[in-house]
């Protein structure tokens, strides 16, 4: 496979990359707005009281998830136009916009690893001071706040390590609401489930930014090198001197003689060396 054949694949490649990197970037814009708005998350941002470190992170985590998927959109959108328009300098900013994504990622993937339960023992611990709020004065609004994360989560309180439960902690799950799965079961299952596709993400997302580096690095240098493939050649328009007429082509010189010609014609005749018409041809 020679030199063209090789940048025609890369720039192929870079094309469907680009639109696989555009999907990440939606997906994570999704990620995040579900994060922030949605019912799960929400409820406990609503109740979390001050000093709690949930608030925080639930802002982190939008603003994370919005960044990384206005950069994916960036690079994606910036190393397609360089592919169809063999640009150096939008494909260095596509470059440069991968890299910043995988440094992203690769510091997200790092903490996850070391602290694993974070997010978790955040929601946790608001569901339990909740629960003790509502549960030691009941008529406060606390009570109302427990019932919203209750209908959220399709649970109902916690169980008791001994096995039996007060009577106020009893009237919060009557009827129907007793047979339904313990809350902390419920938040620890869902924040589970909300971790394994975030991590996948990031797995999927740090493999497709290496593999976007390498490709727009090596574009990057094809096109500076000039190995394009839409260019079929490099024109460049240079000034004529002053005083010179334009030169006539071909057809048109050979097919009238010029006083000069006409003067050695007839200083030489037919059948000298001049008259050779080999000697008139346009050289």
């Amino acid at each position: 496979m020679g030199p063209r054949s090789r940048v025609r694949v890369a720039k192929c490649q870079m094309l469907v990359t680009s639109l696989f990197v555009l999907l990440l970037g939606l997906l994570a814009a999704t990620m995040a707005a579900l994060t922030y708005f949605g019912a799960h998350f929400a409820v406990f941002s609503r109740v979390s009281p001050e000093g709690s470190s949930y608030p925080a992170l639930h802002r982190g985590a939008f603003f994370a998830g919005i960044s990384l998927a206005g950069l994916l959109t960036l690079g994606a959108v910036l190393s397609a136009a360089a592919t169809v328009r063999e640009a150096g300098g939008l494909m260095a900013g596509g470059f440069l916009c991968f890299a910043l994504v995988f440094c992203a990622l690769v510091q997200g993937a790092f903490w996850r690893l070391r602290n694993p339960t974070q997010v978790e023992d955040a929601l946790l611990d608001t569901y339990d001071l909740v629960y003790d709020q509502a549960v030691m004065s009941p008529s406060s609004a606390r009570r109302q706040e427990l019932a919203a994360i209750h209908d959220t989560f399709l649970c109902c309180g916690k169980s008791s390590p001994s096995g039996l439960l007060g009577s106020v902690e009893a009237e919060l799950c009557r009827g129907q609401e007793a047979a339904t799965q313990d809350c902390l079961q419920g938040v620890r299952s869902f924040v589970r489930t909300h971790g394994h596709i975030a991590s996948t993400l990031t797995s999927v997302g740090l493999a497709t930014m290496v593999y976007a580096m390498l490709l727009s690095s090596f574009l990057w240098f094809a096109i500076r090198s000039g190995r394009s493939l839409d260019r079929r050649g490099t024109y460049a328009l240079r000034p004529r001197p002053r005083g010179r007429q334009p030169q006539e082509p071909g057809f048109f010189r050979r097919s009238g003689r010029s006083p000069t010609l006409r003067h050695l014609v007839d200083l030489r005749g037919p059948g000298g060396p001049t008259g050779d018409p080999r000697l008139l041809q346009d050289n």
